[in-house]
């Protein structure tokens, strides 16, 4: 038996055609409505998307910015002595990275006489004990001890370094000098931080062989 075809009977009658047409205005907008949602969710798509890709392009410029900078990083002695115990961390941080390494600031109460720990492929683990002080002023043997006692046992280090923007006294360098605990006095650290000598250089630390 074949399929009567259906046929869509016109609206008759005035209460008909009303209906009718309410169903089409309602029709319309529900539509309008479907369109607007999806052209909202496009444009919010394309907006993220677009932000994403923004993110993704600058990540890599502004490391290879920071990059740059540091590798060109001049820090006067002048500026180190203008620095509080902090800043002079992140410096040291800033100097080591600038000549290769990986570098953190660690400083902090308890830290066990490391206040910052890098790292570099050839020459090992580092650990910095950061004294800044008056430009007069001196860096006893005692912090070469604690340096001694903590760098390699608490921190892993290869090479261990006090650094200080005034001076060390005559013991604390033979005592540094004679125990493997390098030291950094004002000239030191006026070559590695002003002179931009990396610090392998002013420490003559030996690299690996690989």
């Amino acid at each position: 038996m074949m399929a009567r075809a259906v046929r869509v009977r016109r609206p008759r009658g005035a209460g008909e055609r009303l209906g009718a047409a309410l169903v089409a205005v309602a029709a319309a907008v529900l539509v309008v409505g479907v369109l607007q949602s999806l052209l909202r969710s496009w444009v919010f798509l394309a907006v993220v998307s677009a932000g994403c890709l923004l993110s993704a392009a600058r990540g890599p410029a502004l490391d290879r910015a920071r990059t740059r900078r540091l590798a060109a990083l001049r820090i006067p002695l002048a500026t180190v002595d203008a620095m509080d115990d902090r800043a002079f961390e992140f410096a040291l941080r800033d100097l080591l990275v600038r000549d290769g390494w990986s570098a953190r600031q660690v400083g902090r109460h308890g830290d066990q006489a490391a206040d910052v720990i890098g790292h570099h492929p050839r020459l090992g683990r580092i650990v910095l004990q950061a004294k800044h002080t008056r430009v007069a002023a001196k860096v006893g043997v005692h912090v070469m001890y604690q340096v001694k006692g903590t760098a390699g046992p608490a921190h892993g280090a290869d090479v261990a370094v006090v650094v200080t923007n005034g001076g060390l006294t005559r013991d604390a360098k033979a005592w540094g000098d004679r125990h493997a605990v390098h030291w950094l006095d004002r000239a030191r650290l006026a070559a590695w931080a002003e002179g931009g000598v990396p610090l392998e250089e002013v420490l003559r630390l030996r690299r690996r062989r690989r």
